[in-house]
């Protein structure tokens, strides 16, 4: 596979709306990483932006199990939109902290959840693809090839660095560096060359992310002392 293969010819058959509105997805998908970053409250504005676009573009190439979960993320980034809101003092930065061995445990019992809803929404896929007809559509785990695989996992991933991310947890970060890493090769072999340099770049910046925060909560704790 060659770059050109890799960057350019996926995009091929795509009208110039439909480059822009993953540009525009993407651009706000970043947007929303830095934002976070620097615990700023305006993470969920942009990420709940870059959501409805992968929702809207994937509801119309008729990836419906994928829009589902992309629906999943805006609910999740207006909880924590609500969250972050409530214990921000001045309503647009917020502190952070390592979570308790209760939230770790629940983490573990989300993510477990988490495998089972979405392996259930593949199982469903082909129905739901198919308009929610049962017609011609035969249900299971048979389509599903090594990538779709890695996408359960770091799907189920994702929403427990979202749920961290909403309680202002450092955690968070551990989750995104894990995901995001393994997605760079899981968008190659989907021949995403774009997504698969966004993911990158998610990766480098969520390490930021991680020793950023890590930073502040030792520098608020020797503040204190």
């Amino acid at each position: 596979m060659n770059l050109y293969d890799l960057f350019v010819k996926p995009y091929e058959n795509y009208s110039g709306i439909q480059i822009l509105l993953e540009a525009t997805g993407a651009f706000f998908g970043i947007l929303s990483v830095y934002f976070s970053i620097k615990k700023n409250i305006w993470v969920y504005p942009a990420g709940i932006i870059s959501t409805l676009i992968y929702v809207y573009i994937l509801f119309n190439f008729g990836l419906l199990g994928d829009c589902m979960i992309n629906v999943y993320y805006t609910a999740m980034s207006v909880y924590g939109w609500i969250l972050w809101s409530k214990n921000s003092k001045d309503h647009v930065h917020v502190e952070v902290s390592w979570a308790t061995n209760k939230e770790r445990m629940f983490a573990g019992v989300l993510f477990i959840l988490s495998l089972a809803l979405v392996t259930l929404i593949y199982y469903y896929k082909p129905y739901i693809d198919n308009k929610f007809s049962i017609e011609g559509a035969s249900l299971g785990l048979y389509h599903l090839d090594w990538a779709n695989w890695l996408d359960v996992i770091t799907t189920s991933i994702f929403l427990v660095g979202m749920w961290f991310m909403a309680k202002q947890r450092i955690e968070n970060w551990i989750f995104w560096i894990i995901g995001d890493f393994i997605c760079i090769p899981m968008m190659i072999f989907k021949e995403l060359g774009i997504t698969s340099v966004q993911y990158l770049v998610f990766t480098i910046m969520a390490i930021s992310g991680y020793l950023n925060w890590k930073k502040s909560l030792k520098e608020k704790s020797t503040i204190k002392s």
